[in-house]
């Protein structure tokens, strides 16, 4: 039986190698992503390692143990350098000094971002270099107006050595005088950020640090036991500093690392599953057509003795060997896949780490086996289909088309499952909050297979009323067509559920998708009505001397302050915003329900939002408990409620309340209202009043809004390329049923072209049989998608108010037309090899 299936193989190659490209294409995703998340993640290591290859040692502030009961304690500073270097073992004592440092471009915006604008101290050996950051050109800077930058943040400035860089750290702009180019393998500086290298005591000028210092690096002479090493460094300084051993940190940043790529890997593999879940239907599809084609051989076999596990057995041989075959030349196009990600990846801005492709046994076994298994698997129930085949009937029924199997039970079933998943997601419209995110997808899940079951059931409908079109204008053509398509509706089922799938999936994803950029864009508008919003491109803030200079430029009506402050009310946190109650309506459009907002002022009052009056019972009058991150407690009355707004969230106060529990007072960001017909050139001005500072960010709504909803069109059209090779293997599917259906009715074709049917309206008939079989799955597709796109979105208006699902129907005709062009190309071949069959060996082929 082992022969059979192998020599069953091998004269089926043409029918099979559809099959085959949609193993191919599922597997090359998993290895693919296997081997590339492998490979970024010892990319990174590598870069990590290299960068704690002398870390015997780690000392920072916080952290440690309980503190000695000290009113000020000890700052990380040269007593501890000193102490740490005299104990025995120690090599050497490397201090860090870490802050931010925006560096300009040549448009005077920072070259690293908010988070990656790095800023570190050089200091050197005994041998008078810095390992972290060897020098590519110049040398290391040594006085206060000298700078050293690494390589891709000197080419984004333009600056060469002996140029000027401008600069800002908490202030105005600086200019230093370029004098290093360095190497680095900081991971901020890997993922896109900008690192500047200055002398020990200017990075501790700028970064507010005289005298101290962020890390302690300490190495070890050879031989030195690392992990006693830093019990003695721990028993040697005071309580409140943190020590860790270079092996403790490197576990902790492989960890992290591992979570980082575990989040792309999982996210890979979910496009991947559901490509070769696409291909189950193809394969299944494939297996039962080629079964019934072999009805004579394998009843010839049941009589010369072989059993229905014989059978099973040999049906399944050749579905694993096709796996099998299909999977080796995926994993090959994985490789492929893995070395191109990280190119596209980084061409959209992820800054991957070069390194080796790395080829683990795992990653390559779970390619093989998933294309092995998911191949068996769908094969399995044509299988038993094949050994239920009785010698005596399948030999004495000639021609005969087997007889149509009832689809009452599949009816039944379906309908069963397609009730269950709506009546969870129509359940999923009651939840108020995202707690019934587990009935959402489970009814999502259950809706699609139950659509996917009763499919053969809904197509009868659907091909009659598109037959009806079609044999309007394509006369006989169509009506061939049509009862083509109705002769097995089983089969036309499954061929338009592979499609169906992957339209579901894009449909509800831009439906979700455009639905929360038209929220977003609602959002700022309603309520936002200031020009421009002033912020700091760093995680520091704006110095509160930013507003103050604002309210004094020309042009400017009025600049209004918001300073935000973190607490907890009943074990809850919640976000208070600090600004003038007196200016806040020249800047938002802010209703008062009840009180007044001319009454929050001083330490002892504030106004809160509807949502969050009623969320923890509050009234004016009430008294508000506030426990600030200090430890420090407050307890304000409420004397207003207002609307709620986006722009002031829930809870309103005077700057008295929360500055004393802020550690350096910052503004979160000066919203702006300019005069009346100088709105239009005041962001060059603003920008040229703090002399292009890199710092300073200005925004108008639209900005805001832009920046909002910014990172939703990525992300789907990530999904779209993604889910792009579920339909590719569809469209596979379409082209191999229809091959092979047209291979089975190789006689049909000929009799109609013996009784006068042309070429060129049979290449018709098979085409028009295409395009109803993808217009099924299209419509079933948007029509599933949009229903589930619907019940999800009631999940997000909890914590997105303004969500209001929007249906964009120029693109739901897009995927219309995208799966009619479909359908005409995966008719091509078929329709070609239809019309060119023999119409005298057409007739006398068994």
């Amino acid at each position: 039986m082992f022969r059979t299936a192998l020599r069953n193989l091998l004269a089926h190659k043409t029918r099979l190698m559809m099959t085959a490209l949609a193993v191919l294409l599922g597997t090359a995703f998993v290895s693919g992503t296997l081997i590339f998340s492998d490979s970024v993640g010892s990319a990174f290591r590598n870069k990590m390692s290299r960068s704690l290859d002398d870390v015997a040692v780690s000392v920072t502030e916080g952290g440690g143990r309980p503190g000695t009961g000290k009113d000020k304690p000890e700052k990380l500073g040269d007593r501890a350098v000193e102490t740490v270097r005299a104990l025995p073992g120690v090599a050497s004592v490397r201090p860090s000094v870490e802050g931010v440092a925006m560096i300009a471009d040549k448009h005077n915006n920072p070259t690293g971002g908010e988070w990656g604008s790095a800023g570190v101290n050089y200091a050197p050996g005994k041998d008078g270099k810095d390992s972290r950051y060897p020098l590519v050109k110049g040398r290391a800077p040594a006085a206060e107006g000298e700078i050293a930058l690494d390589e891709r943040t000197a080419g984004k400035t333009g600056a060469k050595i002996g140029g000027t860089v401008r600069m800002a750290v908490d202030g105005p702009v600086l200019e230093k005088k370029l004098v290093g180019i360095v190497r680095t393998d900081n991971p901020r500086v890997s993922a896109g950020g900008s690192l500047a290298v200055f002398d020990t005591a200017t990075a501790q000028k700028l970064f507010g640090k005289p005298g101290e210092f962020s890390e302690l690096v300490v190495s070890a002479t050879p031989g030195t036991d690392k992990d006693k090493l830093t019990a003695e460094v721990r028993k040697a300084l005071p309580a409140t500093f943190e020590a860790q051993s270079g092996a403790k940190l490197a576990a902790e940043q492989s960890k992290m690392i591992d979570e980082q790529t575990r989040s792309i890997r999982t996210t890979f593999l979910v496009f991947a599953g559901i490509s070769l879940f696409v291909g189950v239907f193809i394969i299944a599809n494939t297996f039962t057509m080629l079964i019934a084609q072999r009805t004579r051989e394998i009843a010839l076999l049941r009589a010369v003795g072989a059993s229905r596990r014989q059978v099973v057995r040999s049906v399944l041989a050749e579905a694993g060997l096709l796996g099998l075959i299909a999977s080796a030349l995926g994993l090959g196009l994985g490789l492929g896949v893995a070395v191109l990600l990280p190119e596209l990846l980084n061409a959209n801005g992820a800054h991957l780490p070069d390194g080796p492709l790395v080829i683990k046994a795992p990653a390559v076994l779970s390619a093989l086996a998933v294309g092995v298994v998911v191949t068996v698997l769908a094969a399995w129930l044509p299988s038993r289909k094949a050994a239920r085949i009785a010698p005596v009937e399948a030999l004495s029924s000639g021609d005969q088309p087997p007889a149509p199997r009832s689809l009452v039970v599949r009816n039944c079933i379906g309908a069963v499952l397609t009730a269950l998943g709506v009546a969870s997601l129509l359940y999923t419209t009651t939840f108020r909050d995202r707690s019934g995110l587990t009935y959402a997808m489970a009814g999502s899940a259950l809706t699609l297979t139950g659509v996917i079951v009763l499919a053969p059931l809904l197509s009868r409908p659907f091909v009659r009323l598109f037959g009806k079109l079609t044999a309007r204008f394509s006369g006989v053509s169509g009506k061939l067509a049509k009862e083509n398509a109705l002769r097995n509706p089983r089969r036309t089922a499954a061929t338009a559920s592979a499609l169906m799938i992957g339209l579901t999936l894009i449909t509800g994803l831009t439906v979700s998708a455009v639905s929360a950029n038209e929220g977003v864009g609602r959002m700022g508008k309603q309520d936002l009505t200031a020009d421009y919003q002033v912020k700091s491109s760093s995680y520091l803030g704006l110095a509160p001397e930013v507003g103050k200079k604002l309210a004094a430029q020309p042009g400017i009506a009025a600049a209004v302050p918001l300073r935000m402050s973190g607490f907890q009310s009943d074990g809850q946190p919640s976000l208070a915003v600090a600004t003038d109650p007196s200016s806040i309506a020249k800047v938002t459009y802010l209703r008062v329900t009840s009180g007044s907002l001319a009454d929050v002022r001083g330490t002892g009052a504030v106004a809160v939002s509807e949502s969050y009056a009623k969320k923890h019972g509050l009234k004016t009058g009430s008294t508000l408990p506030m426990e600030f991150y200090d430890g420090k407690r407050a307890a304000p009355k409420v004397v207003a409620v207002h609307a709620d707004n986006d722009v002031l969230g829930d809870v309103l106060t005077a700057p008295a309340l929360v500055d004393p529990h802020q550690e350096k007072v910052r503004d979160d960001s000066v919203l702006v209202k300019a005069e009346p017909g100088e709105a239009a050139g005041l962001r060059e001005k603003i920008k040229d009043a703090f002399g292009g500072n890199p710092i300073i960010k200005v925004e108008s709504p639209e900005d805001l809004r832009r920046a909002e909803s910014g990172n939703i069109d990525p992300i789907l059209n990530l999904a779209y390329g993604l889910l792009g090779m579920a339909v590719v293997i569809a469209v596979l599917g379409v082209v191999n049923t229809l091959a092979m259906s047209v291979f089975e009715r190789t006689r049909e074709i000929g009799m109609l072209r013996a009784i006068g049917l042309a070429r060129r309206e049979v290449k018709r008939m098979v085409r028009l049989e295409s395009v109803m079989i993808a217009m099924f799955g299209a419509v079933l597709g948007v029509g599933t998608g949009i229903f589930v796109a619907w019940a999800g979105g009631h999940l997000l208006r909890s914590s997105f108010p303004q969500y209001e699902m929007v249906v964009p129907w120029a693109r739901i005709a897009v995927f219309l037309l995208l799966a009619l062009a479909v359908g005409v190309l995966a008719a091509v071949w078929p329709a070609r090899r239809a019309a060119k069959l023999n119409m005298l060996e057409s007739i006398g082929a068994q």
